[in-house]
């Protein structure tokens, strides 16, 4: 059921690589809720991706940009206030990559020229948005930005690595430059923290399938899906959350608050 709460609103989202992310699915929530707006990832990522066939869908144009480059973002965003006829109301940062993950560099044997590509990319990355939108004037007042997020910035999860770093900056300057952005033009910044996801990102983590069922029973709603989160990145998009801002908001089932299940005590007297 679509209520059109985005109709009239313009933005940005970064990161939709195929149909199993949460930023393809957002985008696609987005369009039948009345939004207009630009796809973005990397030029390396459109190329391995299926973007242009969720552009279709939506009717949005891609615009390839790297969001560890100020030059690529700030031609970004002006590129967008042109082609969508002004000033925008959301940006999405679905963005994160660790070389150190990906090639499977354990924890105690970091490279720590991919450690810093690491911060750059799934971090800083952040900053830089936030920074060139401020620079460029692109967001309207009341706009609202967020960053995708996950709890390995407070707890300890084996194989998350040196991602784990970087989510925890990402947490804390969506906390500074909120503050700044709110005072400035009103605009809101929050990250969501998810549930482990299907995703194509997600599922490349050593373990992922068991440590999925593990939050699964840690959690009572079970895990939030990736169209769950779609579903929530939208509801922050739109005018009914303006208050909302500086926050980590936690979006997993429950995972957060809960010591143990009784799905996980049955399955650990059954071992």
């Amino acid at each position: 059921m679509n209520h059109n709460i985005l109709g009239g609103k313009k933005g940005i989202i970064f990161g939709a690589l195929d149909e199993n992310s949460i930023a393809w699915k957002t985008a696609l929530k987005a369009h039948n809720e009345g939004a207009q707006f630009v796809l973005t990832n990397a030029p390396i990522a459109l190329r391995m991706g299926k973007i242009n066939e969720l552009a279709k869908q939506c009717n949005a144009e891609v615009i390839p940009a790297d969001a560890t480059s100020l030059e690529d973002l700030t031609n970004l965003f002006e590129q967008v206030q042109e082609k969508l006829g002004g000033k925008l109301d959301f940006v999405l940062h679905s963005i994160g990559m660790s070389p150190n993950v990906r090639k499977g560099k354990a924890y105690g044997d970091l490279n720590y020229d991919w450690f810093l590509k690491t911060l750059d990319i799934s971090g800083v990355s952040f900053h830089k948005v936030l920074q060139v939108a401020e620079k460029t004037d692109s967001m309207n007042e009341w706009g609202s930005i967020l960053a995708l997020t996950y709890i390995a910035a407070q707890r300890t999860f084996p194989d998350y690595s040196d991602m784990a770093q970087a989510k925890s900056v990402l947490e804390s300057i969506a906390r500074s430059y909120g503050y700044r952005f709110a005072k400035l033009k009103k605009v809101r910044v929050n990250t969501i923290s998810q549930s482990p996801t299907m995703t194509t990102a997600g599922s490349g983590v050593t373990g992922f399938d068991v440590f999925f069922d593990y939050a699964d029973k840690m959690s009572p709603l079970g895990n939030a899906s990736a169209e769950d989160c779609a579903n929530y990145i939208i509801s922050l998009f739109s005018d009914y959350t303006r208050m909302v801002t500086m926050q980590n908001l936690m979006h997993d089932g429950g995972f957060s608050n809960s010591g143990i299940t009784e799905e996980l005590i049955e399955q650990l007297k059954q071992n």
